[in-house]
């Protein structure tokens, strides 16, 4: 299939508001669940981000504040990574007795390697967008980050 298989979408672009790009799933209701729940969950979640990542068009996050937990997860299931100077990226997991359910552990040592990943997510320590460049977590600091994403999907939508 091609980019523009799907109708006429070429790049589909996933970005958040008010410094905020994504923070995951709600600690509280991760809490009240029962083991076949928290499965089902995960699971859920998995297929989301699963279809992201196989989405026959160019999926792009454009990551404009803070980029937390399942929200680091979301990023990751896209092909393209985009930041503005102000986004951090941070997996607090430890802190809270929790590992990511919806793929991170697998895409994240991928991007950046296992020694850098297993610091990450042990350490639960934030990850500004300057560090997040120079690892391969993001392609690219452009502010406004939308429109450095716009722009790309363009050109990537001109090509097909």
């Amino acid at each position: 299939m091609t980019a523009r298989s799907a109708g006429n979408t070429a790049a589909i672009i996933i970005t958040g508001s008010a410094g905020v790009f994504a923070s995951g799933a709600n600690i509280n209701e991760l809490q009240a669940l029962n083991e076949s729940g928290a499965r089902e969950f995960a699971r859920r979640g998995q297929q989301v981000f699963q279809g992201l990542a196989e989405a026959d068009q160019l999926t792009i996050a454009a990551v404009n504040g803070f980029c937390v937990g399942g929200g680091l997860d979301l990023a990751l299931a896209c092909k393209v990574r985009y930041a503005s100077r102000a986004a951090t990226f941070r997996h607090p997991g430890a802190t809270l007795g929790i590992i990511t359910g919806w793929g991170g552990t697998q895409r994240l040592p991928r991007l950046i390697g296992e020694a850098k990943t297993l610091e990450l997510f042990t350490t639960a320590r934030t990850v500004d967008s300057e560090e997040a460049c120079e690892i391969g977590l993001i392609t690219r600091i452009a502010d406004p980050v939308l429109d450095h994403a716009r722009k790309f999907a363009q050109k990537f939508a001109t090509r097909f």
